[in-house]
């Protein structure tokens, strides 16, 4: 792998899971340090990022990573709602048996770490989510779709929604999953699009109700 992809993979990482979180700023010298390269592969990736939509550049400061606001999110559940139920509906018509075994496997062990919660189970179940929906974008066999849909699902705040889940809507999210999986499994295309539409929307209105809980002042500032 080369020098700035390894910087670009690492960095993408760590601002999806907040180790470098909204309006931390970035520098190259200290990303060349840590990760043992030059300064031109970091600004490389930077370049990248910045591409993403996942770093700003500010004249005579430097990048910072983008802080999202209201409007960020609704505009990404809108997009969301709008094509991950067209990528269901292609990959009913376009999945392999290997590739539908691979979203089940992911399913099931998501709604057996809502179940079970054990110690860790909210970053486990993060990353099955995550797994389940990159497996799905493959199997539509469309790149430019599944190109957007991973930038739209790596945003920092579409990754970070699970930490406001309910229990219950672990469980509704995971047996979404499932069903989504028998309606491949069926080749039913308007099932598994009928099904995706309802499982991010549910997500969306989790986001915005934790959006207006969050714009509530305390019992402290009132």
């Amino acid at each position: 792998m080369k020098a700035a992809e390894k910087v670009y993979n690492d960095l993408r990482a760590g601002i999806i899971e907040a180790v470098y979180p909204p309006g931390a700023r970035i520098t190259e010298k200290e990303i060349a340090a840590a990760s043992g390269v030059s300064r031109t592969p970091v600004r490389e990736a930077m370049r990248r990022l910045q591409a993403e939509g996942l770093l700003e550049f500010v004249p005579h400061q430097g990048a910072f990573v983008k802080t999202w606001s209201d409007s960020d999110a609704e505009e990404i559940f809108e997009l969301r709602v709008l094509l991950e139920p067209f990528a269901a509906r292609r990959a009913a018509s376009n999945a392999t048996e290997d590739e539908i075994a691979q979203m089940k496997s992911a399913a099931e062990a998501q709604y057996s770490e809502g179940r079970d919660r054990a110690h860790g189970y909210l970053e486990r179940i993060t990353d099955l989510n995550d797994q389940f929906h990159k497996l799905l974008y493959v199997a539509s066999r469309s790149e430019r779709l599944k190109s957007v849909l991973s930038a739209l699902k790596d945003a920092p705040l579409v990754f970070e929604t699970f930490r406001d889940y309910t229990d219950e809507d672990l469980q509704r999210s995971a047996r979404h999953h499932l069903e989504i999986v028998r309606a491949i499994e069926a080749r039913d295309g308007d099932w598994a699009a009928s099904v995706m539409r309802s499982h991010v929307q549910a997500a969306r209105i989790t986001l915005r109700s934790t959006i207006q809980s969050d714009s509530q002042p305390s019992l402290k500032q009132a």
